[in-house]
């Protein structure tokens, strides 16, 4: 039995290249990294991330740096417990600072363990064919390039993030599948909750005859009625965006009016791998998959393939392009092999080599709390 000794929280905003989606300014990502020592020296990592529009949003770092006290003194390998321990319910606790804490307990208890997260949560499969998860580019020519630049490498499913303008979208999806339709290819068309009812079906019915693997986040999570309107009326598989739900009980509640094809969520948006892992046992016991979300850093992406292998349901990983401005803080990121699968890391804990002299490098703010 060891208690948890230390914390210390570290915001950094790296200079990389910002990409955009949803016809949104160029964003900002914030990494707020936490790190966790326990008595005998054990050391877990844990992270989440915010986007903002002009400068980096600080809130998840100053949130972590209010929990950390709650928890330092106490057994660290309790996780259920700490958890709890970091449920105000005064207010809702930030999901994503809740969770980098939560991803620091589990990769401890993991190396403590001398296994890889995945295992330790379950061990269903050792790998993920990945899907490549686009920017938003400028005009059809660029996607098409696209499209076969990243075949190259070897994807073979590729989902698009586009205008959100339904009839531009329209108009590269109809030509990617004309030019690759017959190629062997998967595609999937993320609107990022901007489309209204009449251009969702209308958008979802042309996917339904192109043969689109998923339809994903015509409308906003909150809207479970025009989502469960959509499914009765088209066959093409429908998912959430998956980034605003992150209580339990609202996906028991969400489920039950059977507004989706696969439930979708991001391990650093829901309160960690403990939240994680229960929705994914209700999700099956709805019959649905979990797609997870992973758009972000490396440290970001981890979680959520640790969590994609741990569980039977999951079917693809998602792998944000291009690759650079995501693999920050790390020196081994995420890449699929020439076949576009991923596979299982082998290490104790996430398995994640942090880059810390490029964490310092951006190192915004950092704080410590000791016990």
């Amino acid at each position: 039995m060891a208690d948890i000794a230390r914390i210390e929280v570290i915001a950094a905003g790296p200079d990389v290249p910002r990409t955009t989606w949803a016809s949104m300014p160029p964003q900002f990502m914030a990494l707020s990294l936490v790190r966790i020592w326990d008595t005998d020296g054990a050391e877990g990592i844990g992270a989440c991330e915010n986007y903002a529009v002009g400068g980096f949003d600080l809130s998840a770092y100053e949130a972590m740096r209010a929990l950390a006290p709650r928890i330092v003194g106490k057994e660290a390998l309790d996780r259920e417990a700490r958890w709890l321990d970091l449920q105000t319910l005064v207010l809702p606790a930030t999901p994503g600072a809740v969770a980098a804490i939560d991803i620091a307990l589990w990769d401890l208890a993991a190396k403590r363990a001398g296994l890889p997260v995945y295992r330790l949560l379950g061990g269903a499969k050792r790998r993920l064919p990945a899907y490549a998860s686009t920017p938003e580019l400028a005009d059809v020519p660029a996607y098409l390039k696209h499209v076969s630049d990243l075949a190259e490498l070897g994807y073979r499913a590729i989902k698009f993030h586009a205008w959100n303008v339904p009839d531009r979208d329209l108009e590269m999806l109809r030509a990617v599948h004309r030019e690759y339709g017959d190629a062997g290819l998967t595609f999937m068309h993320d609107a990022e909750n901007r489309y209204d009812r009449i251009s969702g079906l209308r958008v979802a019915r042309e996917l339904e005859a192109m043969d689109f693997r998923w339809f994903e986040a015509p409308y906003v999570d909150y809207d479970l009625a025009a989502y469960a309107e959509l499914r009765r009326r088209v066959h093409v598989p429908i998912l959430p965006h998956g980034l605003w739900l992150s209580d339990l009980r609202e996906y028991r509640h969400a489920l039950a009016l059977e507004p989706w094809d696969a439930v979708r969520f991001d391990v650093t948006c829901v309160g960690g791998f403990t939240p994680a892992r229960k929705i994914t046992a209700l999700a099956e016991a709805f019959g649905l998959p979990v797609e997870p979300q992973s758009w972000g850093y490396s440290l970001i992406q981890l979680p959520n393939l640790h969590l994609g292998l741990a569980f039977t349901g999951s079917g693809y990983f998602e792998s944000p392009v291009p690759y650079k401005p995501y693999e920050f803080g790390v020196h081994n990121p995420i890449r699929p092999d020439a076949s576009g699968v991923v596979t299982a890391p082998q290490e104790p804990g996430l398995g994640a080599s942090i880059n810390w002299e490029q964490i310092a490098g951006a190192e915004l703010k950092r704080d410590a709390c000791v016990a």
